[in-house]
């Protein structure tokens, strides 16, 4: 996402030109960070990758800089993509390591994009349902899709909702993925919720955990207070934060048990800061291949603002 008032600027005439916004479902072919990709004229990811080039690409770095220290005949690098959307990232990921994805998305108007850019690849599975901690979750779900993502929103119509399977469900489903070593999540603020229990379920492998935390989102999904996502994953081994802002440029390394007061930083906005959200990897304490990654990819301490850097 741009971070400059002027980049937002430019990403804005772009993306609300006539024509684009007349026919916004237009599917159209798109080289993009390296890979070539199908998704609506309307999408934003080809505006965010021009006017940032550092977009996306912390994911990316952060998958390769785990192969490289894999341990000798570990096999592929297994990755869980969660609101895999038109399947930007796992293309990307794909491209530069030897990984196999698991990509779950629950909404079938991207799926269709996300099976055209990648479903016929034997590295990659899919799994077209809203991925939820238990099978009683988000039975009544609909999606809200604005600038080339989606949120979900509870509903009572019936018929409505969108297929759900908990992840229990899911890593039962996909025995081989039971190692996974990166879990990626954007599921538009819900993330705080989901991702402790998508590392429970996962916590004999102990994945890196990839999400955003962007507390104003998270309070739209639901009552919960997002920094109890740093007390559950705590309490799951988890004790070092890699953090980026969301456009992708480090902001510096964090001890899990000071998320919860740096992360009033987020509240100053994109006017003070520079950006909205942070991209937070976390790794457990005893993961010294994940802390060796995190060093090159991300040195020294958080600094919340560009002059703090």
């Amino acid at each position: 996402m741009p971070s400059t008032r002027q980049e937002r600027t430019r990403t804005y005439l772009r993306s609300a030109a006539p024509w684009r916004r007349l026919m916004p479902n237009r599917t159209v072919r798109r080289h993009i960070q390296g890979v070539d990709l199908y998704l609506p004229w309307s999408h934003l990811l080809p505006d965010y990758a021009r006017s940032s080039a550092t977009y996306g690409q912390n994911l990316v770095e952060l998958a390769v800089a785990l192969q490289s220290r894999a341990a000798p005949g570990s096999g592929p690098l297994r990755v869980l993509d969660v609101g895999a959307n038109i399947g930007d990232s796992t293309a990307q990921i794909l491209a530069c390591t030897d990984a196999e994805v698991l990509c779950v998305e629950g909404d079938p108007y991207w799926v269709e994009y996300l099976r055209k850019n990648l479903g016929s690849n034997p590295r990659v599975s899919i799994e077209e349902a809203l991925l939820t901690r238990s099978d009683d979750e988000w039975q009544e779900s609909s999606p809200v899709r604005e600038h080339g993502t989606t949120r979900f929103v509870q509903v009572a119509t019936a018929g409505a909702a969108m297929p759900a399977v908990s992840t229990r469900d899911l890593r039962s489903k996909y025995p081989a993925f039971d190692a996974l070593r990166l879990i990626k999540s954007d599921t538009d603020g819900y993330d705080p919720v989901l991702v402790p229990a998508i590392a429970d379920t996962w916590s004999d492998s102990g994945p890196v955990l990839f999400f955003e935390f962007d507390p104003a989102l998270a309070r739209k999904a639901g009552p919960a207070d997002p920094n109890d996502v740093w007390i559950k994953l705590a309490a799951l081994g988890y004790s070092r934060l890699a953090i980026w802002d969301n456009g992708g440029d480090p902001l510096g390394q964090l001890d899990l048990s000071a998320a919860a007061s740096e992360s009033r930083s987020l509240e100053l906005g994109s006017r003070l800061l520079g950006y909205t959200f942070w991209d937070v990897a976390a790794r457990r304490g005893d993961d010294t291949a994940a802390a060796a990654a995190f060093d090159q990819l991300v040195p020294g301490a958080f600094a919340a603002t560009a002059e703090g850097r």
